[in-house]
């Protein structure tokens, strides 16, 4: 896996912190950046889906059954 450096800046007070508790801030931030993001994805697919649902609402059964027939027809 190819990894890159993110830097961040800190209050000063906070950095003492995180040495007094011997906080591995490499391996916290990677985790909450990991499960931001599986959050967003999970939102983004949320909406993708209920614009599907809207759009699919709008079709008569039929349609829908139609319109499958000619994918099948042409693959």
């Amino acid at each position: 896996m190819s990894t890159t450096t993110i830097s961040i800046r800190v209050p000063k007070k906070l950095k003492e912190e995180i040495e007094k508790y011997k906080i591995k801030v490499s391996e916290l931030v990677r985790k909450f950046l990991e499960e931001e993001i599986r959050k967003r994805k999970r939102r983004e697919l949320e909406n993708y889906a209920e614009e599907l649902g809207e759009f699919f609402s709008k079709l008569s059964r039929e349609e829908v059954v139609r319109r499958i027939r000619e994918m099948r027809r042409e693959n």
